[in-house]
């Protein structure tokens, strides 16, 4: 295990680093599709059957020197009583770039099948609106239409083009059949769009007269990259959420990481998914399911996961129901045992700090105290990252360091969000199980 104490400061670097903004006229250009040449009818020649053969045999290399990563995820929870005849138009923050991008639709808590009449993907421009000659259609098994059973989820067929990083990407959904609970992820931090009837098609803004906070049915997005390119998912509850981050700013820790890695020439760690649910825990559900239980659809499913960077616990220590450090370490555990038999590593990420917080007492910082003694020196992770001691006042170890609170003394701010991201060794996260 490697373990090592983050640097408290902010580094100048992180400061000057801007959310990348791609103009309009060169986003016209980006997420399109490649041009094809028309051939030339010419006899065949033993040249040309030779060139063609060796042509098939770098495509087929080329082929097999790449793989799908996750550039987007959110955690699929159960929302309200779903829309038929509705169309959403979701904005996401792509990390990795690459080509052939897919999205997957979830219905994992429906109690019915919902079909998609329509699904688009583009770029935004601003609001509703995208750049023009961006929105593409999506297909599903070579349809239009896609019926996802109750509990299933859908991946569409590769779209092909290039989609760069750091993308303000906008998957646009109509919901012909819908009914029951829907799924999607309540607290986005984001705003997108809805309307009635179908517009996914649409590029303008004028029909997407609703907005929303959270995002529907739409879980993850892929591309395809180099094979030696990995991701990292982020498992966590509200603070990985980004619950009181600056909304549609992307200020979430994971969206700073993201920004790290694009700027690290040294790194093949590029795609970063975001599975937190505010309020989680990783033993019991409730605000979502339980760590445990989500592990393999919000991590392990994901492609070209390197690793998992587990922030979870604090959920379960303040809430009194009984947990001890004993039981939350063993929920670590099977995380760990679980993540190493898919060939992913586990980076620990220590317990902040709460006092303050109406449900802190001196028991539940007992019980923080000796999960984070694990967490720190236990030697099971592969890597540990050391929030605590990030997040934590240099007076008083037990509270939030006032420059980093939002004011409720659990949730950081926008700066806390940076400090924790800046505090990731990022080598932890190159970190490789893989089967040679």
């Amino acid at each position: 295990m490697r373990r090592h104490t983050p640097r408290a400061a902010v580094p100048r670097l992180l400061r000057r680093l801007a959310v990348p903004v791609v103009a309009s006229a060169a986003v016209a250009h980006l997420f399109t599709a490649p041009t094809k040449t028309a051939p030339t009818e010419t006899a065949p020649t033993e040249t040309a059957a030779t060139e063609t053969a060796a042509t098939q045999a770098t495509a087929a290399a080329a082929s097999a020197a790449t793989h799908d990563i996750v550039t987007w995820g959110a955690s699929a929870d159960r929302m309200g009583e779903a829309a038929a005849d509705r169309s959403y138009r979701l904005v996401v923050r792509t990390s990795a770039g690459g080509t052939d991008l897919r999205v997957r639709l979830s219905n994992a808590f429906g109690d019915r099948p919902v079909t998609f009449g329509r699904a688009y993907a583009g770029v935004q421009k601003e609001g509703a609106a995208l750049v023009r000659g961006s929105n593409r259609r999506l297909t599903f098994g070579g349809e239009r239409t896609v019926t996802v059973p109750a509990g299933a989820t859908a991946l569409s067929d590769p779209l092909p083009g290039r989609l760069p990083a750091a993308t303000s990407l906008v998957v646009s959904l109509y919901t012909a059949e819908a009914g029951g609970p829907a799924t999607g992820h309540g607290m986005a931090m984001q705003t997108s769009y809805t309307t009635t009837g179908d517009h996914v098609a649409e590029e303008g803004p004028d029909n997407w007269t609703g907005t929303t906070g959270s995002w529907f049915y739409l879980d993850a997005v892929t591309v395809r990259t180099r094979s030696d390119t990995g991701a990292v998912v982020a498992l966590g509850d509200s603070i990985t959420d980004g619950w009181q981050s600056s909304t549609d700013k992307n200020r979430r820790w994971p969206d700073y990481l993201a920004r790290r890695l694009r700027a690290d020439p040294d790194t093949r760690i590029e795609g970063v998914a975001n599975e937190g649910i505010s309020g989680n825990k990783v033993l019991a559900d409730g605000a979502g399911q339980s760590a445990l239980n989500r592990l393999e659809r919000d991590v392990l499913a994901h492609p070209g996961v390197r690793t998992v960077l587990v922030f979870e616990g604090v959920n379960d220590i303040k809430a009194h129901t009984g947990v001890t450090a004993g039981d939350l370490i063993a929920g670590y555990r099977r995380i760990i045992d679980r993540a190493h038999a898919a060939g992913v590593c586990v980076v620990g990420a220590t317990v902040g700090p709460f006092k303050g917080w109406y449900e802190w007492d001196a028991q539940a910082e007992a019980v923080r105290q000796e999960v984070n003694e694990f967490i720190r020196n236990g030697g099971e992770f592969d890597a540990v990252t050391d929030f605590d001691r990030i997040l934590r006042s240099p007076y008083d170890h037990e509270r939030l360091l006032p420059f980093f609170d939002n004011g409720d003394h659990i949730h950081p701010n926008d700066t806390g969000m940076q400090a924790l991201a800046d505090s990731v060794r990022l080598e932890d996260l190159s970190c490789d199980r893989r089967a040679p």
